[in-house]
């Protein structure tokens, strides 16, 4: 498979995974770009022993979580308001509530339900998180009731 063709395919849901983990349009963009620059580097090597899709949302996965280390480490400065304001004022205020809640689960439960939403197979979600399918099942629920209760609690349908 081709660089532009897994570009193509897989852009905006690795954008939309790395929204979900950061909450921040213009650092999901930088994570997904990251991602990609590392799928061009690492393509050579690839040996088909996993989905592509797997092995780049692997890649992405890996990419927020080492984010959200060094955002840890280093104490986050507030973007002025009017920044955030013209970065999301395209997204639409359940998506961006969406993601503020996602962004507020635990690490492995924010990749389970990103990759959930952009339809990977719970069995891909599996692999890629390392745990089993009836565990991912289970977390996928769980999840799906915390973020139904968080909509309620904010007065969302």
């Amino acid at each position: 498979m081709k660089f532009e063709d897994i570009y193509q395919e897989y852009w905006q849901k690795i954008f939309r995974l790395c929204m979900g983990y950061v909450n921040d349009y213009a650092l999901a963009q930088d994570l997904a770009q990251e991602t990609f620059i590392i799928v061009w580097q690492q393509l050579p090597n690839f040996r088909n022993e996993a989905n592509i899709s797997t092995w780049v949302f692997r890649i992405a996965s890996n990419n927020c979580l080492r984010q959200i280390e060094k955002q840890k480490r280093f104490q986050k400065v507030e973007m002025p308001q009017q920044l955030m304001e013209e970065n999301t004022e395209s997204i639409e205020p359940k998506i961006q509530f969406l993601y503020k809640c996602i962004s507020e689960l635990n690490e492995i439960d924010r990749i389970i339900i990103s990759l959930e939403l952009e339809n990977i197979k719970q069995s891909e979600i599996a692999t890629i998180v390392g745990l089993s399918e009836a565990n991912i099942r289970v977390k996928i629920h769980r999840i799906k009731e915390k973020l139904t209760q968080k909509f309620k609690e904010n007065g969302h349908k």
